[in-house]
């Protein structure tokens, strides 16, 4: 795009906001109808941008803040799941409080204009404990999860009426005045559906029909269920619906988008798999102007954390930190301010897209054009290169426009680009930890050292090797297996081996630690196979099992076994198999039951000094600290530790996991955040239960903060958060400046004023702009070639 063309396109881009800014209008609910190009509120079809925002993964501090950045970046819907397993933990016991007020969510919502979406399921997957069924299901006679069973149906169908209900007391639907506009029921079922054989179809057909019964005023959707009975419309989810999702299944119904995956969730022991914002920005455009979509939604708009133990096997505590608002609820650009333009362009020529009559037709051999236009003679076009490496010039209506590899070109007015998907016009920006309080001597910290029970002092005996889940209920990660037997071999080298379909699995022969073994999140089972030092006579052998999240997906969840299910001893040419075996069971640890990370559990155990059993597994860890000072969001470092959970003010943090590596040699996830909600001014209680034998003379506590800014566009402008000012201009150079705001360097025509010009017009401002002209810099470094600018500068 050339210089001049990308200025007048940011000027219009500043005008467009102004004027969207200006219109904004407050919701005020009303009837919510569809048609085959969108959903029509108040009778006006609507074109609409949603990001979901989870209201268990933040606190209710965090909410408005969340929902006025979303609405910022252009967001119209504020989307979230409703979480079964949170709100009936116990079987007709419900809790809407704290984290779990869903009422006080949706009316923040509606407080500051926006529409909302909700995803009731009840199953939701969301990478969430048990794919957000209660664990209490398991138990319930003949019950077989999402099919056509009654014993689930009615349990289903009392928890989505009990959802609706609520809402409806509220007067949260849009048909009572509030922003609910949309429902889902059941999610993704058609992943799991040929599963069921015959029990699929009919439950597909009774839960749409339960759920349209409810009367809430406002449609209702089913993702990845191309056959969703009328008039429940069927919807596309994952990274590419403008290139997979097959269309709505009749021509009556919108095309909606329930997830556009931001990025990828992440995992114990895997890489980050990130997502580019050029490559979310095409998806977009294309799902628009192909697709006639006219509702999309971001998977996630912000992630947020996964307290305590909701997360699913193997997934982070941190939650899509790629996304547009990161885990803490910054704003990560250039993702979020990329996307803003894009929404204000589309919203430009909405009426257009609506309304209008769509043409396609070919630019090139991998080049096309969706022209949309009005019998008034209003226009709008996207000019598509899907040549993935090539820049090319097309001509359309006459004119020449050369189009970026990969990209699309929007024209609101079928004349002048206004948004190219693949030019980033946003700035970038990179936050970073400061270390505010160390933990580094000895004295402050407390241990309590968690006991290895044995057979005769457990309260569970079976001559079998029990289920995992279905032995703990959920209540704790751990289970711990234990047995005693007689030894009369004079083999000093027995080999213990235990096979597992669990997480982890930590090994303790007589009293003593010998060895752990652990899965992964792509390989169900795992076995630990170790030398064991055996007495003559009597051993005791204990096993604790461990679990880092219940599965969240796939058909016959209530089938689904982990724990131990093979224990064998080889001794010499011998082997004996264990698994008929007398086994004595312990569900969760000492430590959990006294609920010794709290306050008044801490004071039912004795605490020693640090050190004084010498560091080894299964050890508590005590201190306390004062809360940092300002706003920023606080963190506490973890990445001398091996494995566990960790509480603060009796509130966890979730579980960490700093010992298991990814293939690139780093732990997944080293910091955990700690909400400001959670704290105090002073004294605050952490309290870290260690499965390892990780080092809390290395945590440390910090706060959070963009502290890098950086511009790549003809006319670079740069922004600070707004407590802190540009305190430094780490780099400038107005020629051909090397790479981009992830990697940089100085080409081979550089200006020597770059430095002074950037330092004069940015330094001690929050924001800055530096104009892309030769009257900025002085004399032209390179007299008949092209430039650029680029800035990158430090926040403080």
């Amino acid at each position: 795009m050339p210089r001049k063309e990308a200025l007048e396109m940011r000027s219009r881009l500043l005008l467009w906001f102004a004027v969207l800014s200006a219109a904004v209008a407050v919701v005020c609910g009303g009837s919510v109808t569809y048609d085959g190009r969108s959903l029509i509120i108040n009778g006006q079809r609507r074109l609409l941008f949603s990001g979901s925002i989870h209201y268990p993964r933040s606190t209710p501090e965090m909410w408005p803040s969340l929902i006025s950045k979303a609405k910022e970046g252009g967001i119209d819907v504020i989307e979230t799941y409703a979480f079964w397993n949170q709100h009936e933990p116990k079987q007709g016991q419900y809790d809407f409080s704290g984290r779990l007020d869903i009422v006080k969510f949706f009316k923040e919502v509606q407080a500051q204009g926006l529409y909302a979406c909700l995803r009731i399921g009840p199953f939701i997957e969301s990478e969430w404990n048990y794919g957000g069924l209660p664990f209490w299901l398991h138990d319930v006679p003949g019950i077989i999860y999402r099919s056509d069973n009654e014993p689930f149906k009615f349990y289903m169908q009392n928890f989505t009426t009990k959802i609706v209900n609520l809402m409806k007391s509220e007067n949260l639907y849009a048909s009572q005045g509030g922003p609910i506009i949309l429902s889902q029921i059941e999610n993704e079922y058609k992943n799991v559906e040929a599963a069921f054989h015959e029990k699929g179809p009919p439950y597909v057909r009774w839960a749409a029909k339960m759920a349209v019964d409810l009367q809430t005023g406002v449609p209702w959707v089913m993702c990845k269920q191309d056959d969703a009975p009328d008039p429940v419309i069927n919807a596309c989810n994952g990274m590419k619906c403008g290139e997979t999702f097959a269309g709505p299944n009749k021509p009556n119904k919108p095309a909606i988008w329930t997830e556009n995956w931001t990025s990828v969730y992440e995992v114990y022991g895997e890489d980050k798999r990130g997502r580019a914002a050029e490559d979310l920005a095409f998806q977009v455009a294309l799902f628009i102007a192909k697709k006639n979509g006219s509702f999309i939604n971001y998977y996630m708009y912000h992630g947020g954390t996964n307290f305590g133990r909701t997360s699913s096997s193997y997934v982070l505590t941190a939650y899509y930190d790629q996304a547009p608002l990161d885990e803490y609820g910054l704003i990560r650009q250039p993702k979020w301010g990329h996307l803003k333009e894009l929404h204000a362009v589309i919203k430009l020529c909405s009426d257009t897209l609506l309304h209008g009559v769509q043409y396609n037709y070919s630019l090139g051999q991998l080049q096309e054009a969706y022209l949309f236009k009005r019998p008034s003679g209003q226009c709008a076009a996207f000019l598509v290169n899907n040549d993935k490496r090539r820049n090319v010039t097309v001509l359309f209506q006459n004119t020449n426009y050369e189009l970026a590899a990969n990209s699309i070109s929007i024209l609101p007015d079928c004349k002048k680009i206004a948004f190219n998907t693949a030019k980033v016009s946003t700035q970038f920006n990179t936050r970073s930890v400061q270390t505010r309080a160390t933990f580094g001597s000895t004295k402050q910290w407390s241990e309590y050292r968690e006991g290895i029970p044995s057979f005769g002092g457990t309260p569970l005996k079976a001559s079998m090797l029990l289920e995992h889940m279905g032995t703990t209920k959920d209540a704790s990660d751990y289970l711990w297996y234990t047995l005693r037997f007689i030894h009369n071999s004079s083999n000093a080298q027995p080999v213990l081996r235990v096979d597992s379909l669990a997480h982890v699995l930590h090994a303790f022969v007589n009293g003593k630690y010998i060895a752990s073994a652990h899965g992964s999140h792509q390989n169900g089972s795992f076995s630990l196979v170790n030398k064991v030092p055996l007495n003559s006579g009597l051993n005791r052998i204990s096993l604790l099992s461990v679990m880092v999240g219940l599965p969240d997906a796939g058909p016959y969840l209530e089938h689904k076994v982990a724990g131990i299910r093979r224990v064998e001893i080889q001794d010499g040419g011998d082997s004996k198999d264990f698994s008929k075996h007398p086994w004595g069971y312990q569900v969760g640890l000492m430590g959990e039951k006294l609920q010794i990370y709290t306050s008044p559990g801490s004071q039912k155990v004795q605490w020693y000094g640090l050190g004084s059993h010498g560091r080894g597994p299964l050890t508590w860890y005590k201190t306390l600290f004062d809360t940092p000072p300002g706003n920023d969001p606080v963190v506490l470092f973890f990445g001398s530790m091996g494995k566990g959970e960790a509480w603060v003010n009796g509130q966890s943090i979730g579980r960490y996991w700093v010992s298991y590596l990814t293939p690139s040699g780093e732990p997944s996830q080293t910091w955990y955040n700690v909400p400001r909600a959670f704290l105090n001014p002073k004294g605050n209680l952490l309290v870290v239960q260690e499965e390892e034998s990780g080092d809390p003379l290395k945590i440390s506590i910090g706060t959070v903060s963009v502290t890098n800014v950086c511009g790549h566009i003809p006319k670079v402008q740069l922004r600070c958060p707004p407590s802190s000012n540009i305190s430094k201009i780490t780099f400038a150079s107005f020629g051909t400046p090397v790479g981009g705001c992830e990697s940089y360097a100085i080409g081979s025509c550089h200006s020597p004023n770059s430095l002074a010009v950037a330092e004069k017009a940015c330094l001690g401002k929050n924001m800055c702009s530096i104009p892309h002209t030769l009257k900025s810099f002085g004399d032209d470094p390179c007299p008949g070639t092209p430039k650029a600018l680029l800035v990158a500068a430090q926040c403080k």
